[in-house]
């Protein structure tokens, strides 16, 4: 089956599965688990940061960074398409009992003065603005500007207001930038990023920033039942994933560029190329989504959904060029026939 709904689907290769075989473990929950501990010391050298926290998922990452940042009654400022306020089931005002401030991003970036009218005065009607939350690459495939992240970092700090960066394919930024992975986690206080897109381990997130952060993060994380024991055997796939996937992202990238090209000669297909910075080709269709997808299913392919008549195709590391082509060449063939 070639699978294009997601980066989240790849399997893990022979030699992720040859280290979770070979992994030293320990208890995690003690801090015993050395395959763990060199996951987060690698992670957080990377980013040059502190200290970093092996968790499960980006989702739980994201809600123990806003656990950890903020308090009871404080409002999160978060861009209104964002990941943490869509898709995280609204964790956040459950586990943290903060409300959201919604802004409306400008290609995956809060605007810097609409942030800055955002942000919550002495009121006694107002809650008190707890912490910023940015993403890149954001879900909707664009890549925000360093400088822009930069100036809002600055003045987040102006206002002494933590910021957070949901960077679950922060690697993929990285790459559209061109630009080491730390370039851009400076311009947040914590970051998350998953290990189980872009990067294709078959397991987990990270969560990086200070070292008072991540103990206060860690006891949070064994609140929620992300204590884990001996979890070396998936966190070695993870580090190896960390060493050698990062440097082939360019790769899917080129795959979606190419993607994108072949859809839009067909008709019936409007690419946005507009949101081409990353893995993920963004496609209207004036075909039936279901009927397509059934037709194409049993050629073995699967289109990803997204919202209404809009496709999202995902290319990863088991997303060759030749399969492009098969995609492409199966589509020709269907497309008449409905």
């Amino acid at each position: 089956m070639i699978d294009f709904r997601s980066d989240t689907v790849t399997k893990p290769n022979t030699a992720m599965r040859q280290a979770m075989a070979e992994a030293r473990v320990g208890d995690d929950v003690y801090e015993d688990d050395p395959t763990v501990t060199t996951l987060e010391h690698t992670a957080a050298k990377i980013l040059n940061k502190e200290a970093a926290l092996f968790v499960p998922s980006g989702t739980m990452g994201n809600q123990l960074a806003i656990m950890a940042h903020t308090a009871r009654g404080d409002e999160i400022i978060v861009g209104a398409h964002s990941h943490i306020k869509n898709y995280e089931v609204g964790a956040a005002a459950v586990l943290s009992a903060v409300s959201f401030h919604l802004l409306e991003e400008t290609r995956g970036i809060l605007p810097l003065e609409a942030l800055k009218q955002s942000i919550r005065g002495q009121d006694i009607h107002y809650p008190k603005t707890g912490l910023i939350c940015l993403e890149t690459a954001h879900g909707s495939g664009v890549v925000a500007p360093l400088e822009a992240m930069q100036a809002i970092y600055h003045f987040a700090k102006d206002q002494t207001i933590p910021v957070h960066l949901d960077g679950a394919r922060l690697f993929n930024a990285a790459v559209h930038l061109n630009c080491p992975p730390a370039a851009i986690a400076q311009t947040a206080d914590s970051v998350m990023f998953c290990l189980s897109k872009g990067l294709a381990a078959p397991i987990g997130s990270l969560l990086v920033g200070t070292k008072p952060f991540i103990e206060k993060a860690r006891k949070y994380r064994k609140m929620l039942g992300g204590g884990m024991r001996q979890v070396g055997v998936i966190a070695a796939p993870a580090l190896l994933a960390l060493n050698t996937m990062t440097t082939r992202l360019k790769s899917d990238h080129a795959h979606a560029q190419k993607l994108a090209k072949q859809l839009a000669e067909l008709p019936g297909f409007t690419v946005d190329f507009d949101a081409l910075d990353i893995n993920m080709v963004f496609v209207k269709t004036a075909y039936d989504r279901e009927v397509l997808h059934n037709a194409m299913l049993k050629k073995g392919i699967l289109l990803g959904g997204y919202k209404g008549d809009m496709m999202r195709l995902v290319c990863h590391h088991d997303i060759t060029e030749r399969d492009i082509d098969t995609c492409i060449t199966a589509l020709k063939a269907i497309l008449p026939t409905l």
